[in-house]
């Protein structure tokens, strides 16, 4: 292959890596016309271009070890051994965003009822219910909820205060977190941050589905087949 042909083969990889959204697709593309490039500045004159070909190896390596964060990222390995029996609850939540969602988690039994959120009131944590029920009482409307759902996402979404009074059975288990952990986390990570707030939003949609259809069937926590397909689909992109 003539040096020429190698710097048309190096661009393409680059321009097709440039229009692909998912990042590991992109990264191999471009990692693969940085292999192209070297060979290129190797060749093209009778001495090679040693410079060009030292930067060439350096994007390489670096694009290596974003890969390899990424790859992390996703697989199962990720997941913290004392919160692996609710990872599938969090529906989309790749393994790594998971991790850093429970390492500032605190998950613990109540030993008592205690009253999570208060309507109307400022609200600093957000809650998750694992095991056990909740009562909720809104604008002077009562019902309760199972296990598998976020208490206080409205909150922490909007940044307002409590939309309801929500009440957690003696016996129930729940993970907690403080707004300013969550905040912390989301700030270093873009991504993380996308994967919580989509995460929140299906179940609050979720929420909002059941409560408009008081007459169907009985709710149980966990969303349709087609809203975790196109969340999956959307943050395989990232």
């Amino acid at each position: 292959m003539s040096p020429e042909t190698l710097v048309y083969v190096a661009g393409v990889f680059y321009i097709l890596g440039l229009l692909i959204i998912n990042q590991i697709v992109l990264r191999l593309m471009v990692l693969t016309g940085t292999g192209f490039y070297t060979v290129y500045y190797a060749t093209v004159a009778d001495t090679p271009l040693w410079e060009a070909m030292f930067i060439s190896i350096m994007i390489g390596f670096a694009n290596i070890y974003g890969l390899a964060i990424l790859l992390a990222g996703r697989s199962r390995l990720a997941i913290p051994r004392k919160h692996a029996d609710i990872f599938d609850q969090f529906y989309s939540m790749k393994p790594g965003d998971f991790r850093i969602l429970m390492r500032s988690a605190r998950r613990y039994v109540a030993d008592t009822d205690l009253v999570l959120t208060t309507e109307g009131m400022p609200l600093t944590r957000l809650f998750y219910v694992v095991s056990g029920h909740t009562s909720i009482v809104k604008k002077g409307d009562s019902f309760n909820v199972p296990a598998g759902v976020f208490v206080g996402e409205v909150a922490y979404l909007t940044g307002g205060p409590a939309s309801a009074t929500t009440t957690l059975a003696a016996g129930s288990e729940i993970l907690e977190w403080t707004g300013e952990d969550l905040a912390r986390a989301s700030a270093r990570s873009a991504r993380f941050k996308l994967a919580l707030e989509s995460v929140l939003s299906l179940d609050l949609a979720q929420k909002v589905a059941h409560s408009v259809a008081p007459n169907s069937p009985q709710w149980r926590p966990g969303l349709q087949e087609p809203m975790v397909q196109e969340t999956q689909a959307l943050q395989q992109a990232q």
